[in-house]
């Protein structure tokens, strides 16, 4: 007996505006689509690059049935007759076709407002994405990473992983799902946490990174100094200087202000390294990220054998950049 078709369901409301909670809820529709058809294809707009006939045909059946899913950003901004085509479509889904709207929760029009209840009573999925800012809720979301991840936690585990990393849920995920893979699936204690992030040259390193790119001097020398005391590779830091000018060239000529969700496949980047880059963007010009990416090869060939001393051709790059960053055009 063969097994019954997947089918997937053809509306997705996905609401609230935590960046990474909607990113994984549109992504599970995407995949959920697939799953029915492993050939759908993903198309990504914001509703204020939409024109009301636009979407009309986006979400008109294909001529080859072909699988398609749309993902509509920012649907708080919708106009009217936006608004109205796509209840148009809840009310009477094409074939192979998924719509997955992507709203705020909030908008200025009634009609926009009134869009995510309406979509609800048409009998879409609903994922709630609220905005994490309670410290209860971040403990509950890292608990949660730990489990997904496959493995356990305590109370002082959680708590030292926020404190050791910040409140950025990406970061969070990421050290959460690293901290599992490395104890083999074991439990994520506090003991755990500090050794594992007293031995991450990668964070220390990029650390130093971040600091010297946006030019906070003080910052970006107590951060090398600590990593070279911690004994953090010198190539490790050098590469990541290197990682950030390079990051920040590549996104500075691909647009500062474009969506990082459109530059992602272009520049085959997460979208979250992209919105970092563009915030650091500020200050620099392409006369001073050309300097500074001759400076960042110069100390990488420097600290492979080159310079007499490493930690001072490091100390002296981080000053480079930070002058970079800095220097008034």
């Amino acid at each position: 007996m063969s097994s019954p078709a997947v089918v997937a369901d053809p509306l997705h409301l996905v609401l609230g505006d935590e960046e990474l909670l909607v990113e994984r809820a549109m992504w599970s529709a995407v995949s959920a689509a697939r799953a029915a058809d492993p050939e759908t294809e993903l198309r990504r707009v914001k509703v204020s690059e939409l024109t009301p006939p636009e979407l009309v045909e986006l979400l008109s059946p294909s001529l080859f049935a072909e699988g398609r899913v749309l993902a509509i950003e920012s649907a708080q901004d919708a106009g009217k007759e936006i608004a109205e085509a796509v209840l148009e479509f809840a009310e009477q889904p094409a074939d192979g076709m998924t719509l997955v709207v992507l709203h705020s929760g909030g908008g200025r029009a009634k009609h926009a407002k009134e869009l995510p209840a309406a979509l609800k009573k048409l009998g879409a999925r609903v994922t709630e994405c609220k905005k994490i800012t309670k410290p209860a809720e971040r403990e509950a979301f890292v608990r949660d990473e730990i489990k997904r991840a496959g493995g356990k936690s305590d109370s002082g585990g959680v708590s030292a992983l926020i404190e050791t990393v910040g409140s950025d849920l990406r970061e969070l995920s990421s050290a959460a799902s690293q901290l599992v893979a490395d104890t083999g699936g074991g439990k994520v204690t506090e003991e755990v946490v500090r050794r594992y992030h007293r031995g991450r040259a990668e964070v220390t390193g990029f650390a130093v990174a971040e600091k010297a790119v946006v030019g906070d001097r003080a910052g970006a020398l107590e951060a090398l100094r600590w990593a070279i005391q911690l004994g953090v590779p010198h190539v490790l830091i050098a590469d990541a200087l290197a990682d950030a000018v390079r990051t920040i060239g590549r996104v500075a000529a691909a647009g500062a202000r474009n969506d990082p969700f459109r530059l992602a496949g272009d520049l085959g980047m997460p979208a979250w390294k992209i919105k970092k880059a563009q915030a650091q963007c500020r200050g620099w010009t392409p006369t001073t990220l050309s300097q500074a990416m001759r400076a960042t090869a110069e100390v990488n060939a420097g600290v492979k054998g080159i310079a007499a001393d490493a930690d001072y051709a490091l100390e002296q790059t981080v000053l480079t950049l930070v002058r970079l960053r800095n220097q008034r055009a």
